[in-house]
């Protein structure tokens, strides 16, 4: 039976308490106003008081209003007409597309019992070297973009959603800009990548409560597509946004702030959606990227800080690259040992003379004499920036790895860039000299 109560006890900013008894943390409630119905959920109870969440805001309602409890947290549709289809984050069309209201399941779930996990292993495949080459990205990992606001990572997310080795990708917008909403459905439409594509987003416009519904409604249909069998590519932009939209409801619920304001529970309430990363055995997975942007670089800020904790690495996108240095795979070793045998050996390699070219960088900017070696290794770091590091490239594994032993033939001799000769032997691009 529905519970009805007619009379508001206090608002406070978008948020209303009522005296209620039988109510759960989660609920759903429809407060009907003179301005109609809005939906509302429940984000604190304390003895019998019950206070929620109204989506639309609490303009217009007024304490002698009523609101009705639904007896059950949020709900989405699911079934295979979500795909190639936009929602916002109450799970409610975007497209102008018909309303789905069969086969509803809850979201915000538990994550997957670890007995129920398999140990990663197997690639996915993005075409971006500096992913697939030097930090794989492996099926049912969690790992965050790490970035900082005006670097390209919604295009490097929209390219990732084109062209990453998956069956299906789930993309889940936080606070996005309408430019850039309208950047990631014009681009996948363009790409024919929409039609495996589900689109969850909530705009800077749209109730802060949406914004914090994003993470789970895609993880809550993401889900139920890998029990499917399908391997699934949840991508998430921004978290920032939903870490900041924590942060304010708590202010409003005047709860002790902990780090910079930021809600004691903030790790918490990460984990909670990074751990829906799962592999199931004999089913689909779960693979989650998401895009964090670091407020003033600051990776010791509480976002990025409780993420790292996480998450099983990262990738740090800095002048418009994913640098090798900041960014970490923790499970490339789980995959990168069965794609081909000079992969691990060349990565290693690759980033040594990289890290030397920045030494000798660093001695021409303050006027040292560069040597013969130093002149080799900024000649290289150029070239390993232009066709490795950028994001424009796109080429498959195999090819990466071919133009990484060109590149190296290019500056070096064999004997210069501390590879085994058995892979020197095999791999070293032939030229009429060594044919």
């Amino acid at each position: 039976m529905r519970k009805v109560y007619s009379k508001i006890d206090s608002i406070a900013g978008n948020v209303i308490t009522v005296t209620a008894d039988g109510v759960r943390y989660g609920d759903l409630a429809v407060v009907t106003s003179s301005h109609g119905e809005s939906l509302a959920e429940v984000i604190r109870l304390l003895d019998e008081k019950v206070s929620l969440q109204v989506f639309s805001g609490s303009r217009g309602i007024s304490t002698a209003d009523e609101v009705r409890f639904l007896g059950h947290p949020m709900q989405v549709s699911f079934s295979d007409n979500l795909l190639g289809r936009i929602f916002n984050g109450s799970g409610k069309p975007r497209d102008n597309g018909p309303e789905l209201t069969e086969n509803f399941i809850e979201i915000g779930g538990p994550s997957v019992n670890p007995a129920m996990r398999i140990v990663p292993r197997n690639m996915i495949r993005t075409g971006i070297p500096m992913i697939d080459v030097f930090n794989s990205l492996v099926e049912s990992q969690k790992l965050p973009i790490f970035s900082v606001s005006g670097e390209p990572y919604n295009p490097l997310l929209a390219r990732i959603a084109m062209q990453a080795e998956v069956d299906m990708i789930i993309l889940g917008g936080m606070g996005l800009k309408y430019d850039d909403y309208l950047y990631f459905k014009e681009t996948l439409e363009e790409g024919g990548a929409l039609s495996r594509t589900i689109f969850f987003v909530h705009t800077a416009s749209d109730p802060i409560v949406e914004c914090l519904l994003v993470p789970d409604i895609s993880l809550a249909v993401a889900e139920k597509f890998a029990l499917k069998g399908k391997k699934v590519l949840v991508l998430l932009t921004d978290m920032t946004n939903f870490a900041d939209s924590l942060k304010e409801i708590s202010i409003t619920m005047e709860q002790v702030p902990s780090n910079r304001g930021y809600p004691g529970d903030l790790y918490s309430q990460l984990a909670a959606r990074y751990e829906k990363a799962v592999d199931f055995e004999g089913a689909g997975s779960i693979t989650v990227l998401a895009a964090t942007t670091m407020p003033g670089d600051d990776v010791t800020h509480p976002i990025p800080d409780n993420t790292g904790y996480i998450t099983e690495g990262q990738y740090y996108l800095r002048n418009g690259r994913i640098e090798p240095f900041g960014s970490l795979s923790r499970l490339k070793q789980m995959v990168n040992k069965d794609t081909r045998a000079d992969h691990r050996p060349l990565m290693d390699g690759m980033i040594k003379l990289y890290a030397a070219y920045l030494e000798s960088l660093e001695k021409k900017s303050m006027g040292f004499r560069m040597s013969d070696w130093d002149t080799k290794l900024l000649k290289y770091g150029v070239i390993f920036e232009r066709e490795m590091m950028d994001l424009s490239v796109n080429i498959p594994l195999e090819q990466s790895l071919d133009n990484g032993w060109k590149i190296l033939a290019e500056c070096f001799t064999t004997e210069e860039t501390g590879l085994r000769s058995d892979l020197i032997r095999n791999f070293w691009p032939k030229t009429e000299e060594t044919a």
